[in-house]
């Protein structure tokens, strides 16, 4: 489902990404590995299209990233992919209802179709009792909860998420990496997630570990 060959980033003299070679199926739940400087967020910005490569090859859901336009690469991320982050990067100033629905609304959803969609991601997420809620009045488990409802809202072929708890107490990591289970037991959802978290990448399907720029393990 997601394909990378040969994949080089550079970044002045600094050569971060040496020739990346990775394949992730559907459904799978990842985890890339590796000290800081390993090159790790670096891989999954390419893999998120957020940044291109220097040389190598992106394929997702059989399409080749390279070969889009700026415009259609940007519809293409909005479709295929979603985004969770350490520090949830919601919208102060709007509800987590409407936070949610905003990939929709961009992606050109009908609002009534966003919203509906956005509760029911939101129910599934326990959160129903928090849709007016603003970020500023939800507990940090609730904010990440929410990031998560969002990246999902347009039905992605994959959600990238790096260091998803890293900013939250134990009993909310350990809520958010059983929700990621079962998001792929029951939505059949990919997940590629860059870790420092043992205990995350313990319980993935595969652990890939980057040392140096180059996969060390698959």
């Amino acid at each position: 489902m997601i394909q990378t060959k040969g994949i080089t980033k550079s970044f002045g003299a600094l050569q971060v990404l040496k020739g990346i070679d990775l394949s992730i199926n559907k459904s799978e739940v990842v985890a890339i590995v590796g000290p800081s400087g390993a090159g790790k967020t670096t891989l999954l910005q390419i893999i998120g299209t957020l940044d291109s490569p220097d040389s190598g090859s992106l394929m997702i859901n059989q399409t080749e990233t390279s070969r889009l336009n700026d415009k259609d690469l940007a519809a293409f991320r909005n479709k295929n992919i979603g985004f969770v982050f350490q520090f949830h990067q919601l919208l102060p100033e709007f509800t987590a209802l409407e936070n949610v629905m905003i990939p929709a609304l961009i992606g050109k959803e009908k609002p009534a179709v966003a919203e509906k969609r956005a509760k029911e991601m939101l129910d599934f997420m326990k959160l129903s009792d928090r849709m007016e809620h603003k970020p500023a009045e939800l507990s940090g488990g609730e904010k990440q909860r929410v990031a998560v409802a969002r990246a999902l809202i347009n039905q992605p072929a994959v959600i990238l998420a790096d260091e998803p708890s890293g900013s939250l107490d134990t009993k909310n990591k350990e809520e958010l990496h059983a929700l990621f289970f079962e998001l792929r037991d029951q939505m059949k959802q990919t997940f590629v997630i860059v870790t420092h978290d043992e205990q995350l990448a313990m319980h993935t399907d595969r652990v890939i570990h980057l040392k140096d720029g180059v996969v060390i393990d698959l």
